[in-house]
């Protein structure tokens, strides 16, 4: 990946942050920028938010932010000075909410019972292999010295 493109991004990132929170009041959801994805040409940038609070209303905070675009690009751009200014488009990004999902999952995962005793890692790959059928063999080879026969 291209250095230059890595800081451009993170700086938009940086930059759209203060702009969106700023000129923008979404009721009752907390929008927060997630990634930022540059063309290699500069003429493109994708914007991935998300959504925190009502589930319905992500996509009318997305048409919001898609509508006034100019008016963002035009604050981004009196920061952020390059020789193209990207086109934005808004997009929605659901990591947190997966991440939220999978965690709520593990926190409901059953706990051991206290008397089962956990395997030896090599243990039971030899345990695993024999109950399969697999012949286990020993490395012969390596007596321990670093030496090799």
């Amino acid at each position: 990946m291209n250095h230059r493109l890595a800081r451009v991004r993170e700086l938009i990132k940086r930059e759209l942050g203060p702009i969106v929170d700023r000129n923008f009041t979404f009721a009752g959801s907390v929008v927060t920028i997630h990634e930022v994805d540059v063309t290699p040409d500069l003429k493109q940038c994708f914007i991935y938010v998300g959504v925190l609070g009502k589930e319905h209303a992500a996509p009318n905070i997305l048409r919001k932010l898609n509508e006034n675009r100019g008016l963002i690009q035009r604050e981004l751009f009196k920061r952020v000075i390059l020789k193209n200014s990207p086109s934005l488009t808004f997009k929605y990004d659901t990591s947190i909410e997966r991440g939220v999902r999978v965690l709520a999952l593990i926190e409901n995962l059953p706990e051991p019972l206290p008397d089962e005793e956990p395997v030896a890692e090599e243990g039971a790959d030899k345990a695993a292999a024999a109950e399969e059928g697999d012949e286990v063999i020993e490395d012969a080879g390596d007596d321990g010295s670093g030496k090799s026969r």
